[in-house]
This record gives C-alpha cells, structure tokens and sequence, in this order.
C-alpha cells in the first residue's frame, strides 16, 4: 500500500522541480505546484484548530473542492463528498448516517442543514461531532446508491486510494499525460482518484465549474469548448459522454488533438463504440472498477490494448473467477461499509460475471440482472444494451426476457425528432451484431426518462431494473402476441 507521505513528498519535490507550473486551475483562478504544499498545509492546521472529524464537501467542482480534499486527507480526518445528483433525503441520510459535523460548499441559509443541528460559522456549517463508529483509518467514505433509494456509504482509506492511483499513474507512464481535465463531479470516485493520479505525476488539472454536463443532459457545445480551450492530454468520460462527443464530432465539430489518454468507464461499453471513437483517432481505454475495491481494478492502456476487454488487472491487483463467473478481487479494498461491522475478507466478490483470457478481463453483465429465457438461454442485458445505446437515437434502454420467449425492450429516445423507423433502425443494427437468442423482437417507448426523481435510475446513474420493470411489466408482457407467447 502506498503511505500519504508519498504524495506530499511528491507534491513538495515539484514544488522544487517545477514551481512555476500551473497545479490547479479553473474559471476563476490557478495555484502552482510552488503554492500547492503551503496550501494545503494552512488549510489542514485550520481544519484541526476548530476540531473538524468528519467533513463533508458540497461545494461545485472547482480547485476549491480539491484543495479542501487534500486538506482533509493531509489533516487526517475523514472527508464525505456529497454528489450533486444527491436529493436532500439522500444527503440527510448521509451526514446522520457519517457524523458528519462539517459541510462545506452549502448555501448560508440552509433550512436543509439547520434542521440537522447544524449553525453557520466562518469555516462553513457544523456542530459538535457524533461518534457512529466509523472503521479506524477511514479517509474517505463515499456513498453509492446501488439498486435503493438509500445511499450506502463505502469507508476507504488513504492507502488503499493511493495505491489505486499510483497504479493508474503506472499504467499512463508511458504517454506522460501533463495536462489533465476533470469532467465528471468530483463528488464521484473515479474522477476524484484521476486527480490524485495526476497529481502524483506531476501534471497539470484543469476542472472547470461549467463543463456543459448538467446531470444526464449534455450541453455539447460548451463541453466542446471546455475540450478545446483546455487541449488536456487525458480525461475519463462515461459511455454515455464518449458518445456525445463522438456524435459531435461526426457532426463536423472539431476534437483536440492534444489527447493521448481518455479512459472510459462505469458502465459497459459496446465494441462498435470504441471503433467509432477509433476512427476519429480518439485514444479511448476501457477499464472496470468499483468503489468497494477503490475504484478502478483493470484498465487497458497503451501497448496493452485490447478493445471489448477492460484491459489487464493494475498492478496491486489479483483477479479470478469463481465456479459461476463472479469476478473475485484482490488487493486495495474497502475497509467496510458504514454501520456495519469491518470487513475482514481479503477477496472481494464484485457480483460480476466476466472471463479472463490471457490476462484480460471481460465483464458480461451484473450476476444479479442476468436472466434466463424461455428457451434456457442466459442473457445479460447490459450486453444487448449496449449495443443498441450507441445508436445516435437512443438515450436509454432497459432489456428485458426473463421466462420470455423473445426478449422486450423499453426505448427512451434520445429527443422527439428521432422517429420509429430510427428506432427500428437502431434495434435492428444492433441485433445484427447479437446472436439469436440475445437479439431485440418487441419493443416499447417509456413514457418518461429514467431518472433518479422518478426512482428508475441510482444516483449514479445506473438502471434501477427492478422498479422500471414493476411500472412497465403489464405493457411490456403486452406486446408479446399470442404466435410468440406460444
């Protein structure tokens, strides 16, 4: 594991190296790397002077939210990024369920925050700390919602982040990325680790406030902008994002040529994307991770490339497959959940099913949305999803054929100019790449998209199956004809 004096010891040896380079940036201002340990050092002491414990950071993404996150990491105290998707239920059940007693970043008037006992100072919002029994060495406690309403907190330590993005670093070294963009809420793990890796390479991060993401919503013309003023030299994009800007670009929009790194993950990404992102020269490498394991766990990377696989494992980590395909994990891993007991088991079962092939890791689907037809097929829908979501008129699509003869799909398309015959288009493009018993037959248009506010997407971004399923079963069940039930 790596230690946290490694990072400082970085930081202050660029400082020396190269004080005149820019560290951090954004729309309103820059620190260089000879400003950097000096800041972080004054803003650790004030953290310990007023007695913070747990702090918890609601403030926009911006240089602001990363120097106060290595305040905290350098103080040694616990920090909860709370993400901005988050709804104010969720983000009460997060400070009581942490013990937060320090929030930066929320409004001076927060009704939100008083009812929670807490009163504004000059540092932010808090009161007095609250022991709730978080695991000893906890650095970081970040909160996903999995498949229910109620966030889960994921207790990580300094060492086990850092040892994530040292490996990270490794697995860029050899194109050297100097100048980083952060796109993503820092709020959420993978991007925030990117930081960190770009830190202890010695690069330069821009993260601007606007990045023309608003939730779900794209705002492409600001993003390209963000892309082009910045010229970065790596990012991490979702596939949804990746798509985006690909459309963009065969719309005729100019695309950076400064891009030697862009890792894309958190949620499958179908082949035919990833050629696509390779006929614009995109230098596009899939991995997989998961907060449990500090986020990312195998990455491909260049000269160790192999598209439709998420890449080798990091260096920290050992991977194998149980008896039925779950992906079994060893190496940097969670310290514990919160409010509930340590974990203790050196190997960690992500719940995936995947297969290895001379050394590359392929994920086929969650053990728990992987459903049997009625011809005794399984199917794991992310993999059919995938392939019908990189058609430019889908925004989202669930697949569904559990006990089914043919497989249903439900089609939120990606605006109101996109007709039936794009959609047809789409499912029919994508089954000629399935096999037969993976392939689309009936499909239907959801009423509404899937969202966090209607309780069909996780906050970060996932399909809640189950409850999409339940609203749409009777309609989905509809479309089957007596011909195909039979």
């Amino acid at each position: 594991m790596i230690a946290p004096e490694v990072l400082w010891h970085s930081l202050d040896r660029f400082a020396a190296e190269r004080p005149n380079k820019l560290a951090l940036s954004d729309e309103e201002g820059s620190i260089s790397y000879a400003d950097l340990p000096a800041e972080i050092h004054r803003r650790a002491e004030h953290l310990r002077a007023v007695g913070c414990r747990c702090v918890a950071l609601a403030l926009p993404n911006g240089r602001e939210w990363l120097l106060w996150d290595l305040a905290i990491l350098q103080a040694g105290l616990t920090c909860v990024p709370i993400a901005p998707f988050f709804t104010p239920q969720q983000r009460a059940h997060l400070l009581t369920s942490a013990g937060v007693d320090t929030v930066l970043g929320m409004a001076e008037d927060s009704a939100e925050l008083q009812a929670l006992g807490f009163a504004a100072t000059s540092l932010g919002w808090q009161r007095a700390p609250i022991n709730v029994g978080i695991p000893q060495g906890t650095a970081k406690i970040t909160f996903t919602s999995g498949t229910t309403g109620t966030p889960k907190g994921v207790c990580l330590s300094a060492e086990a982040m850092l040892q994530v993005a040292d490996s990270l670093r490794e697995a860029c070294s050899s194109v050297d990325p100097q100048q980083h963009l952060i796109l993503l809420p820092l709020a959420v793990l993978l991007d925030n680790l990117g930081a960190i890796t770009a830190l202890l390479n010695g690069a330069s991060i821009y993260v601007p406030t606007d990045t023309g993401l608003q939730g779900a919503q794209i705002n492409a013309p600001r993003l390209l902008s963000v892309l082009l003023q910045s010229q970065p030299h790596s990012l991490i994009l979702v596939p949804q994002l990746l798509q985006g800007l690909l459309q963009a670009a065969d719309a005729g929009a100019p695309l950076p040529r400064s891009l030697r790194f862009i890792a894309v993950g958190g949620g499958r990404v179908a082949p035919s994307l990833l050629e696509h992102a390779a006929k614009h020269g995109l230098p596009v490498f899939e991995g997989y991770g998961l907060s449990e394991c500090a986020s990312v766990v195998s990455l491909n990377r260049p000269g160790q490339n192999r598209p439709g696989t998420v890449g080798q494992p990091l260096p920290h980590v050992q991977i194998r497959l149980a008896e039925d395909g779950e992906i079994m994990v060893r190496g940097a891993r969670a310290l514990g959940y919160l409010g509930e007991p340590p974990l203790t088991v050196d190997e960690w079962p992500t719940g995936d099913i995947g297969k290895l092939e001379d050394g590359y890791l392929s994920i086929l689907g969650r053990k728990k949305n992987q459903f049997i037809t009625a011809f005794g097929r399984n199917v794991n829908p992310e993999w059919v999803e995938a392939e019908i979501a990189v058609h430019p008129a889908i925004a989202q699509v669930l697949v569904y054929g559990e006990a089914l003869p043919v497989n249903v799909a439900l089609i939120v398309p990606r605006s109101s100019a996109f007709r039936v015959t794009d959609i047809e288009q789409a499912i029919a493009q994508a089954n000629s790449r399935l096999p037969d018993y993976a392939r689309i037959g009936p499909w239907l248009t959801a009423s509404e998209p899937f969202s966090a506010a209607n309780g069909q997407l996780t906050s970060n971004g996932r399909l809640r199956r189950e409850q999409i399923i339940e609203h749409y079963q009777t309609a989905l069940l509809g479309l089957l004809t007596e011909d195909i039930a039979l």
